[in-house]
């Protein structure tokens, strides 16, 4: 960091000092490693517990390394990508340890995408291989003559539940994951892993400018995101004797990083939900009592409003996590008081592997904060305008990031990698400001900003106040146009089960606790808001939806 940076001199900087210093010791390994590492350690503790069935870590090693030697032989090999189309079950695990192990590449590709997005991913990634759940195989095979994939691999859930006997019809010119694994024996190739160079997953985001593009990440990103995460968290963590709760969906990277690689580093026991059911979700609870649960904003408030909350067992829980979307501070006051535990919020993306910022464990805590940077991480805030110059500290601008987690770059996209990557920083597109003691403030995506007469709102600000009137379940907020002003703000609103409001009672709430510019021209009261797989609210189909009335 520049000595000149208003950033430094700090006594934040102290310990900062120490985590840049610890960035020549992150592990330079193949991810393959940690589930040797953990199959080791911890042998024959459960691995998983899906569906009343449990696979200890040498089970899952033992599978892993024959669905590897299965892949190898049907011409998989490193740099190849092999897609994985699969809810959270065990099966997923098994898949990315294989496929990384072979130095090839996992392309995580959402179950519920429609076969147009399918074959977007497919055809942009070049996908060779692909491991779908039987229920979504039809998907694949409709787009599968447009793409280069050779291998169809079928699985079901059944598969690894307490009745497997149960098996998946496969459609013809397709595989059975299970047989595979079943009737190949190890013998698995001598691959040579470069960690920092290596491309280990392809995570598809719409990135800083709404584009769907690939995001590489090396096996170095990911896998010294894993040990910042773990360093952050260790005193609240016992390995080999933890139970990972996981309803934020493994092909998600918050679930994929926070949840399966890190809890496959602690040794801990996953209990992956395939999708997000609140009863499923209470019974889990009562039944495996989990000690960590990572989860998303609307996660928890869909769990302050469940009847059986305060009896199904959350004082188990050692550590709640949030993340993905800002979590507002009523809902970390509600929830704490409710659960006896601390709900830790974080902040990353998928360019950062992705996490570069959370509360801190130990030090003074700041609700509304997305807290300090992790081990190893550097941040400054720049001029929206041109990028260029870091702002006084409390100044909103443009947060920016480097660490060892930060991508190599976009897949195939070095246009759009010259954007986002710049000087070895990555400039995130969320506007934000730090404080005196280090702490950081998302404030908004630049792209979600609503320009109001030449005046800046930001959607979170506005959301925030309708979130507190108590008829109010959630709130989301987008520009829309205005020939005087430019745009105008308009909200949807979600009321909660049985209560009543009006739009004018809304309207006039805004009023007591918003300046004039920043209040709501149109209030629209809805059934619910779109919602992408890991539960953040998308702005942009609300604005695609306002664009066609």
């Amino acid at each position: 960091m520049n000595v000149d940076s208003p950033y430094a001199a700090k006594p934040w900087l102290k310990n900062y000092d120490f985590w840049v210093d610890a960035e020549p010791n992150m592990p330079r390994q193949s991810l393959y490693q940690i589930l040797q590492i953990a199959s080791v350690a911890y042998r024959d503790k459960p691995a998983t517990a899906f569906l009343g069935a449990f696979q200890t870590f040498g089970e899952v090693k033992s599978q892993v390394d024959r669905f590897a030697t299965a892949l190898a032989k049907l011409g998989v090999v490193k740099g190849d990508r092999v897609g994985i189309m699969l809810p959270n079950c065990p099966q997923y695990l098994i898949s990315f340890f294989a496929i990384v192990r072979l130095g090839a590449i996992v392309t995580n590709i959402n179950p519920i995408y429609t076969p147009r997005e399918v074959e977007a991913v497919a055809k942009d990634s070049g996908l060779k291989a692909i491991v779908v759940l039987d229920l979504m195989a039809h998907t694949v095979l409709s787009v599968r003559g447009n793409t280069a994939i050779e291998h169809v691999i079928v699985t079901s859930l059944q598969e690894y539940s307490a009745h497997p006997e149960i098996a998946p019809a496969v459609p013809a010119g397709m595989l059975s994951f299970k047989t595979l694994i079943d009737e190949t024996a190890i013998a698995l190739p001598r691959i040579s892993i470069t960690p920092e160079e290596d491309v280990a997953v392809l995570q598809y985001t719409g990135g800083t400018t709404g584009v769907p593009k690939g995001a590489m990440l090396t096996h170095f990103n990911l896998y010294s995101n894993v040990i910042q995460s773990y360093m952050w968290g260790r005193e609240l963590t016992q390995r080999g004797d933890e139970r990972y709760l996981m309803v934020i969906p493994y092909f998600h990277i918050y679930g994929q990083t926070v949840g399966m690689l890190l809890g496959t580093w602690n040794g801990a026991m996953q209990i992956p939900v395939p999708k997000f059911d609140p009863e499923a979700l209470i019974q889990a609870i009562k039944t495996y009592k989990p000690t960590f649960f990572p989860g998303v904003p609307t996660l928890y408030i869909s769990m302050l409003n469940h009847p059986e909350i305060k009896t199904c067992g959350l004082e188990y829980v050692r550590r709640f996590n949030s993340g993905s979307a800002p979590l507002p501070v009523e809902v970390i006051e509600q929830f704490e008081q409710l659960s006896g535990a601390m709900l830790y919020e974080g902040y990353g993306l998928t360019e950062a592997s992705p996490t570069t910022h959370s509360t801190p464990t130990l030090a003074r805590r700041k609700p509304g904060s997305i807290g300090l940077t992790y081990p190893a991480t550097e941040a400054k805030i720049v001029d929206l305008e041109t990028g260029t110059q870091e702002v006084p500290l409390g100044q909103e601008g443009e947060l920016c990031i480097r660490g060892p987690q930060i991508m190599k770059g976009y897949w195939n996209r070095p246009d759009e990698t010259s954007i986002a990557l710049r000087d070895g920083w990555l400039y995130t597109g969320d506007v934000a400001r730090m404080d005196e003691d280090g702490y950081f403030y998302i404030v908004q995506r630049k792209k979600d900003m609503i320009i109001v007469g030449g005046f800046n709102v930001y959607p979170n600000e506005v959301e925030d106040v309708l979130f507190t009137h108590s008829a109010v379940l959630e709130a989301a907020v987008i520009g829309i146009p205005d020939q005087y002003r430019g745009e105008s703000v308009k909200a949807f609103v979600v009321l909660k089960p049985g209560a009543v409001a009006s739009t004018e009672e809304l309207a006039e709430f805004c009023k007591a606790n918003l300046a004039k510019y920043k209040l709501p021209s149109v209030i629209e009261i809805v059934p619910g808001l779109p919602k992408s797989a890991v539960g953040k609210v998308l702005r942009r189909e609300l604005r695609e939806i306002e664009s066609k009335k």
